[in-house]
């Protein structure tokens, strides 16, 4: 570990984006070196002046981010890659599509089965009509048209939920999906729009199955996160 790493107490409300900042600060600047183990949580916690869910959450979302990793019974090591590679702001980015991400298989899933059991004959025309738009404007290059009618498709869902609350929070949070196509789009080579998955989860909401309708959920967020992450869990 390098003992000789010091930081400043803070005192702003933000309190996780500024420890966040200190050590992409110091792994940029050199002061952590690729293999180094950071100082330990109660460590940080005196270096920083913060509480632990502080310090736990900021070296969650370096961890995220592909900058440190953690070994269980060692502690936490700044990764053995070339983290220069790649600037540090970008693996933050993608630390936060894929939080965005969780959350949106946690409701996702859920909307689905509510959709399937509740959805009435209005829901599933305006989910086919955007489901329509969205693979119309897909063949067509139409970007723009094809994201924001992607985005009315999963809020027609979640209309069908029949659950106001959720309708509410999966519209706030629809901007924060917004964002992520238009990353997504930023460079479209060997984009894979799960085409075929959300057709599916369509039928499986107008048959009433439930279970079919969480399967094709859980496939394009699982698709969509290989495409970003290479991942498959």
């Amino acid at each position: 570990m390098n003992s000789k790493v010091s930081f400043r107490t803070l005192n702003r409300t933000k309190l996780v984006d500024d420890v966040v900042a200190q050590l992409q600060k110091k792994i940029s600047g050199g002061e952590l070196k690729e293999g180094d183990k950071i100082p330990t949580e109660p460590e940080l916690m005196e270096q920083f002046g913060v509480g632990r869910s502080t310090i736990r959450e900021a070296v969650r979302v370096l961890v995220h981010a592909g900058l440190l990793e953690k070994k269980q019974g060692f502690g936490t090591y700044l990764k053995r890659t070339a983290v220069i590679q790649e600037p540090l702001d970008s693996r933050l980015r993608r630390a936060e599509i894929m939080e965005v991400y969780e959350v949106r298989q946690m409701m996702e899933l859920e909307i689905a089965r509510l959709a399937a059991g509740r959805r009435d004959e209005d829901d599933l025309a305006a989910i086919k009509e955007h489901l329509d738009t969205r693979n119309l404007a897909l063949a067509n290059g139409d970007i723009k048209t094809y994201i924001e009618a992607d985005i009315q498709f999963h809020i027609a869902v979640a209309v069908a939920s029949k659950n106001a609350v959720v309708i509410d929070l999966y519209k706030t949070f629809s901007v924060f999906i917004r964002e992520t196509l238009a990353t997504i789009f930023a460079n479209p080579e060997g984009h894979n729009p799960q085409t075929e998955a959300h057709i599916q989860l369509y039928e499986s909401i107008r048959d009433g199955n439930a279970e079919a309708a969480v399967t094709s959920a859980s496939r394009y967020l699982k698709g969509t996160l290989e495409e970003l992450f290479g991942e498959t869990n």
